[in-house]
C-alpha cells in the first residue's frame, strides 16, 4: 500500500525569494491598444508605428532568411553594423545592435547605475526611463518641462552627486518637441563627467528642420555621451525588435560585455540591412508622415483643438475639459468606432491624446471621427 505525499499549497510556504529593490515598485509598461471589440476594421494609431509598412526589400530579405533559422546569428551583427556605419557615416566599431533600442537602454542602465543612484529624465519623457531606473534599484528623477519642451536649466538643476544617467528623448515622445544642437551642447557642458548622457533619437529620421542634430556630434566630442536609435519607426520593423547604439569605445566595450551573445536574430539582421539600404523607401515614408501630420494638425486645429507642434510621426492633441467633452471621452468614442489612439493620463497629460500619423485613409478616419465626437457634444 502506497501513501500519497502530503501536498502544500504554494500560498502556505514561507516567502524565501525577494526581488531586488525597486522591482515591485514598477508598474509594467502597457502598450497602445490594438483591438476594438465588435469593430470590423481597426485603425491602429496608438503606438507610433509606421503604417506605410517596411521596405519590400526588407520583407524579402526576412523571408529569404527562413532557410537558415536553424543557425545561430552573427553574435556581433557585423554586416548590419557595417551597413549602419556606411549609411550614417559612422565607425562600425563604435556601434552596438540590440533587440530594440529598449534593450540598449536597459543595458546602459544595468552597466552604469545601481541601488541608491539617480537616473534623470524630462517630465514627459518616455515611460521606459523610470522603469529602467527602478529595475536596478535606482531612483528615477523627473525634471519639469516648459511648454512641453525639455528644459535644460531644470535638468541641470536636478543633477546631484547621486546622478548617474540622464535619459533624453530628442525628439521627445509623446510631445513631439526637440532641443536644438546649441541646447544639447549647453546641457552636456553642465553635466559632471561621471554622468552618462543617453540621447534617445528614435524619431530622428522624421525630422526635417534645419536646427536639429541626432547626437552624433556630441558623441564624437565626449566620453560620456551615447546615441540610441531604432528600426521600429521610420524603418517599420517594430515587430522584429531592432535597435542600435553609437558611443565612445569605452562604453561600447562595456555594453558588449553584458549583452546577450546572440541578441539580434539572423532574420532580423538581414531585414535590418535591407531596410537601411533602401534609402528611397525611407524618403517616401518621411514624406508621407510629413504630409499627413501637417494635414491632420491643420484639420484638428480648425475643429478647435490644440495641436502641439511635432517633428515626429505623431501629434499630441489637447481636448477641452468637462465631462463628456474631454480626452477620456474622446478616447472611448474613437475606440468604439475602431480608431485607436493613445491616452496620455499615464504620462501626466490627462487632457491630451497622442495620435500616430498614418496613411491617407487612416488620417481621414481620425479627422471624421473626432469631428463627429465634437459635433455630438456641441
Amino acid at each position: 500500500m502506497t501513501t500519497e505525499p502530503p501536498t502544500t499549497e504554494a500560498s502556505d510556504l514561507p516567502l524565501a525569494l525577494e526581488p531586488k529593490p525597486g522591482i515591485l515598485e514598477i508598474a509594467p509598461y502597457v502598450g497602445g491598444d490594438h483591438k476594438a471589440p465588435g469593430v470590423n476594421r481597426v485603425f491602429r494609431l496608438a503606438s507610433n508605428e509606421n503604417t506605410v509598412g517596411p521596405s519590400p526589400k526588407a520583407k524579402a530579405a526576412y523571408t529569404a532568411a527562413a532557410g537558415e533559422i536553424h543557425r545561430y546569428p552573427d553574435g556581433n551583427s557585423e554586416r548590419l553594423r557595417q551597413t549602419i556605419g556606411r549609411v550614417n557615416r559612422l565607425a562600425p566599431a563604435r556601434l552596438v545592435c540590440g533587440a530594440g533600442s529598449d534593450e540598449l537602454l536597459q543595458l546602459l542602465t544595468k552597466a552604469y547605475a545601481g541601488v541608491g543612484d539617480e537616473i534623470l529624465y524630462s517630465q514627459y519623457g518616455f515611460m521606459m526611463y523610470p522603469i529602467a531606473a527602478k529595475s536596478v534599484g535606482a531612483v528615477p528623477v523627473a525634471a519639469p518641462e516648459q511648454g512641453l519642451r525639455s528644459d535644460v536649466d531644470a535638468l541641470l538643476a536636478h543633477v546631484t552627486p547621486r546622478t548617474r544617467i540622464l535619459f533624453l528623448a530628442n525628439p521627445n515622445n509623446p510631445t513631439g518637441s526637440y532641443l536644438t544642437p546649441a541646447e544639447m551642447r549647453r546641457l552636456h557642458a553642465g553635466l559632471p563627467g561621471n554622468v552618462l548622457l543617453v540621447i534617445d533619437a528614435a524619431y530622428a529620421e522624421y525630422v526635417e528642420t534645419g536646427d536639429y542634430e541626432a547626437g552624433v556630434e556630441l558623441v564624437d566630442s565626449a566620453q560620456n555621451v551615447v546615441m540610441v536609435r531604432t528600426f521600429s519607426k521610420i524603418y517599420a520593423l517594430a515587430g522584429l525588435r531592432l535597435g542600435w547604439m553609437y558611443g565612445p569605445p569605452a562604453v561600447v566595450d562595456v555594453v558588449n560585455r553584458i549583452r546577450g551573445p546572440f541578441n539580434v536574430t539572423l532574420a532580423t539582421q538581414e531585414a535590418g540591412v535591407a531596410a537601411m539600404e533602401d534609402e528611397a523607401f525611407v524618403t517616401t515614408s518621411r514624406a508621407t508622415a510629413t504630409r499627413w501630420r501637417t494635414w491632420l494638425s491643420d484639420e484638428l486645429t480648425r475643429l478647435g483643438l490644440t495641436v502641439y507642434p511635432s517633428v515626429a510621426n505623431f501629434i499630441l492633441v489637447r481636448f477641452p475639459t468637462g465631462p463628456g467633452r474631454d480626452a477620456a471621452a474622446a478616447l472611448a468614442f474613437l475606440k468604439e468606432r475602431g480608431v485607436l489612439v493613445r491616452g496620455m493620463a499615464g504620462y501626466g497629460l490627462p487632457e491630451c491624446l497622442r495620435i500616430g500619423i498614418g496613411v491617407e485613409d487612416e488620417m481621414r478616419a481620425v479627422q471624421a471621427t473626432i469631428a463627429d465626437f465634437l459635433g455630438s457634444r456641441s
